[in-house]
């Protein structure tokens, strides 16, 4: 039976107690991870962020605690849940997209944060490579890839999970022009020639 990211899907994943609790954690959790990325955006650019494109968004939850934090920025999604598109597409500026199409999609210019959090484990190997050079292309900053490997304890959705070593990614982000910078963020091409040693977590 094929995953279906329908309404029950994220009541049960994200709004549910048993969900906040876990590691996906509520709003809370989520705040923090956007006022890092944020924060590591802006140290690299050495100015606030003006755009935002999250890849694999659902139903658009990082969209306002940017806001908060940014008012002026421009947020952009993209995720393949028919229902998270039709529910709130038009007022959170969300658009239907399978992470695959992204081999020949490029919807905006590189925006100063890429977003793609707890995607790229469940995508198959062939759909991740026909996409993974657009996160590299359209990243004009840093990335947020939020992604677990075989090694991670995995609290939450284990089904589609693909248990891949953590080699699996870094040979791919690197090949796409991704540096390591730690905690699941990466720095876009145009920016790691001026990272000082201990700046790099590679």
């Amino acid at each position: 039976m094929t995953k279906q990211y329908d309404q029950a899907y994220f009541d049960q994943w994200y709004r549910a107690p048993a969900a906040r609790s876990a590691a996906i954690g509520g709003p809370a959790r989520l705040a923090r991870k956007v006022a890092l990325a944020v924060a590591t955006a802006e140290y690299h650019l050495e100015r606030p962020i003006r755009s935002v494109l999250d890849i694999g968004c659902g139903e658009g939850a990082w969209r306002a605690p940017l806001l908060k934090l940014r008012p002026k920025l421009q947020y952009l999604g993209f995720d393949n849940s028919e229902y998270a598109i039709t529910r709130f597409g038009s007022r959170r500026n969300l658009h239907y997209a399978a992470f695959a199409d992204f081999e020949y999609l490029r919807p905006c210019a590189p925006v100063d944060l890429l977003v793609c959090s707890d995607v790229l484990h469940y995508l198959p190997t062939r759909e991740l490579d026909r996409g993974l050079p657009a996160l590299g292309e359209l990243c004009g900053g840093s990335a947020f890839l939020e992604t677990f490997t075989r090694s991670d304890g995995i609290d939450g959705d284990t089904v589609g999970f693909h248990a891949r070593p953590a080699k699996f990614y870094r040979e791919r982000f690197a090949r796409i022009g991704l540096h390591p910078l730690g905690s699941h963020l990466w720095l876009g091409p145009g920016l790691h020639a001026g990272l000082a040693a201990l700046e790099s977590a590679g």
